[in-house]
């Protein structure tokens, strides 16, 4: 028998709210005499119907009579129920209005008073949310401080990047006291925490909390099966951005367990290159709060050029509001720590050796094309173009290098500290050998905890005065608020990236305004990345917060900028 129509879950933009859509010339016959209120959709075999209890049950006898194709399943089965009567949808716990919660007695320590709004926060939404405070405001105590006040949430389960995890330790060390099996505080004690370091399965000791990084976590899921988790952390929970990855398939899988009670996300950047990355994020913290995936694109977004799914401007603040109302708290540091200066960003084009840069550029091109003519499949053609773009990028930072060296000596005459950040290990090894009178400080992927943190404490004491750091080593669980000026020799293409960096300086305890300068070399790779970045931050930051920060020019990044060119026109009048 052919269908009647269509039932889809969409949003209707005339009514503002969630409805049914029914399409097909039989089925709006059939609507048209048995719903008091309905209305046209767009097209001429379209109806839109109210998402009502008693609509529901109307549609569940249409559909019983006659057969309609039912695109938003999950959604339809937890309208309808197991008994064929629609069930009131549960209300979501609102938390627009906060107080000043203070901590539990297992909370040692002081909360700001934006921290103890976030608890409650936390608390009114149960512990399934995403806090998506602005970096450097203390997420990680937040959550402990709602660890240490809500009951029945241990054992707690903490996923985050593995240059974190000894820090989460710390923190909890820190934060918090022990309770004893007859519920009394040890002061001297702390939480047990058993820090896992290992792909290989073996059965968990009894621990209070488990922290494990999102690489290995997919091995040691049958493990964490087995143990009766309260609570799962997702520390900069933007790492399940894809949907289609192992680590998201192994969150979801833990998320789903019958024990679990309490599911927080933890990210200053929830959103890293598209609005829709968004999605996959929310689904683990509350799912169905956007739909299925395929209902939250068809409504919310479009597709661009290169197949990806682009929040649409028009929807943007409509998300926000409802991500704000229902799952994420969004506070910048602005609205929250009034003694906390302005963060500055610059773009300063600076030159290259466009010689040596057009004669890398031709190699690099000549070896795609020899390499495309060799692959077989589209899969080997796409990894021989992203290989040519990698190295392209890094054409482009070895072109600029003396000129990135330059500007950083030149702003190190003017002020103490400095942080700059780049990509490639070459880059990141030739500014040390040529800022070697520096003595800097140094972050770079693969060093042992212990290095990076010896690191990260002699340029945080002033023992070194410049910490040269890769921008995805260095981005995130550190603080560097003894600098206020933070220089990126080279882009990277997520503007998320950029953020997480500059506000490794922007935290609390830094008392000066940052200044943050991207250097692009001209007539290169740079001046296309840059375009990008500005395109991808005005999606991300209409979705999350309502004003808009750009990379345009201050007039207090121009005077620090004027006297760094005066310095160098000094020199190089000397030098003549």
């Amino acid at each position: 028998m052919a269908r009647s129509g269509i039932l889809e879950y969409v949003m209707d933009k005339y009514s503002n709210s969630w409805s049914w859509k029914l399409t097909g010339s039989r089925a709006i016959g059939i609507v048209s005499q048995t719903f008091p209120q309905s209305w046209y959709g767009d097209g001429p075999n379209e109806v839109i119907v109210p998402d009502t209890p008693e609509n529901i049950q109307r549609i569940q006898r249409i559909i019983d009579q006659c057969p309609i194709e039912v695109h938003s399943k999950s959604t339809w089965n937890r309208r309808i129920g197991t008994a064929g009567v629609a069930k009131k949808p549960k209300k979501t716990p609102k938390t627009e209005k906060l107080s000043r919660i203070n901590p539990g007695s297992q909370f040692r320590g002081k909360l700001l008073n934006f921290q103890k709004e976030g608890l409650d926060f936390l608390i009114k939404s149960s512990g399934n949310a995403l806090l998506a405070d602005e970096m450097g405001l203390g997420k990680t105590v937040q959550t402990l401080a709602y660890l240490a006040t809500e009951k029945n949430v241990f054992p707690v389960l903490v996923v985050a990047p593995l240059v974190t995890l000894k820090n989460w330790q710390r923190e909890i060390d820190k934060f918090l006291k022990k309770r004893s099996k007859n519920g009394r505080m040890k002061n001297s004690e702390s939480p047990t925490s058993k820090l896992i370091r290992r792909g290989r399965r073996k059965i968990l000791e009894k621990s209070d909390f488990y922290i494990i990084n999102y690489e290995l976590l997919e091995k040691r899921v049958p493990d964490f099966m087995n143990i009766n988790l309260k609570t799962l952390v997702c520390d900069e929970v933007h790492y399940l951005r894809s949907k289609s990855t192992k680590k998201h398939a192994a969150i979801k899988k833990l998320s789903a367990m019958e024990s679990l009670e309490h599911r927080i996300g933890l990210s200053g950047t929830p959103i890293y290159n598209h609005g829709s990355e968004i999605w996959p994020i929310a689904d683990i913290l509350r799912p169905g709060l956007l739909g299925t995936y395929s209902e939250f694109c068809r409504y919310f977004c479009y597709v661009n050029e290169r197949g990806k799914s682009l929040v649409l401007e028009n929807k943007r603040k409509l998300l926000r509001e409802k991500l704000q109302k229902h799952i994420m708290l969004r506070r910048k540091k602005s609205d929250v720590l009034k003694y906390l200066q302005d963060k500055v960003r610059y773009k300063e084009y600076i030159d290259s050796d466009t010689d040596y840069y057009r004669r890398e550029l031709q190699k690099i091109w000549n070896k795609f094309e020899k390499s495309k003519a060799k692959s077989k499949t589209t899969l080997e053609k796409y990894s021989s173009y992203q290989r040519a773009i990698q190295s392209e990028r890094q054409v482009a930072g070895l072109a600029k290098i003396p000129h990135v060296i330059n500007f950083v000596r030149n702003i190190m005459e003017i002020e103490e500290s400095v942080v700059v950040f780049c990509h490639h290990k070459s880059i990141h090894k030739l500014l040390n050998e040529k800022l070697a009178e520096f003595h800097p400080s140094t972050i770079i992927g693969g060093q042992s905890d212990t290095a990076r943190q010896e690191n990260i404490d002699s340029f945080q004491k002033g023992d070194s005065n410049l910490m040269i750091a890769g921008i995805r080593a260095g981005n995130v669980g550190i603080n560097l608020s003894n600098a206020r000026y933070v220089i990126f020799a080279e882009l990277d293409w997520s503007p998320a990236i950029h953020q997480q960096a500059e506000d490794r300086l922007h935290r609390i305890g830094q008392k000066n305004t940052v200044f943050a300068y991207y250097l692009i070399g001209n007539n290169t790779l740079d001046e296309h990345v840059a375009n990008v970045l500005i395109n991808k931050s005005y999606e991300i930051d209409t979705i999350l917060d309502a004003g808009v920060q750009t990379y345009e020019n201050k007039e207090k990044a121009q005077l620090i900028l004027a006297q760094i060119q005066d310095l160098l026109r000094s020199n190089a009048t000397a030098d003549g």
